[in-house]
């Protein structure tokens, strides 16, 4: 029995794919549990336009992703911090802190989707990752500074 499924399911498939079970596996697991649709002439052609216009969807939303991940590749913000007398900070730059620089610089971006590759304890100038969407990832620069 061909059926469309609407949720991903170990060992066999995907959302919104095509596949060939067994007819007692569709209709009585599968498709009372909301896992999958009978797949009828009407509900094929109803995916294939779903999955036509997503497609549209996802392609501007990566554009969008790309053109972020290339004005964070040029933005360097600076971030203050209370310093020791030898140069060390107290505690470390937090992402919280490093989404509020961004915002004072005019980007918007969440603090969880700012990951930082090493912390940083004393003053100087580090980098962090910024996930704008599914695969595209944007670099950016902090400096630390005194406060």
């Amino acid at each position: 029995m061909e059926i469309i499924l609407k949720k991903d399911v170990a060992n066999l498939g995907h959302a919104d794919d095509i596949v060939n079970v067994k007819t007692g596996y569709a209709v009585n697991y599968l498709i009372p549990q909301g896992y999958a649709i009978m797949a009828t002439a009407s509900a094929k052609k109803v995916l294939a336009e779903n999955l036509r216009q997503r497609a549209h969807k996802i392609a501007k939303f990566t554009a969008d992703a790309e053109a972020l991940a290339a004005k964070l590749a040029e933005t360097v913000v600076k971030v203050s911090a209370k310093v020791s007398e030898t140069g060390k900070i107290y505690g470390s730059v937090t992402t919280a802190q490093l989404a509020e620089a961004l915002v004072a610089a005019g980007i918007e971006v969440d603090k969880k989707d700012i990951t930082v590759a090493e912390a940083a304890k004393e003053l100087g100038t580090y980098e962090a990752t910024v996930k704008c969407y599914k695969d595209v990832k944007g670099t950016f620069k902090y400096e630390v500074v005194a406060e």
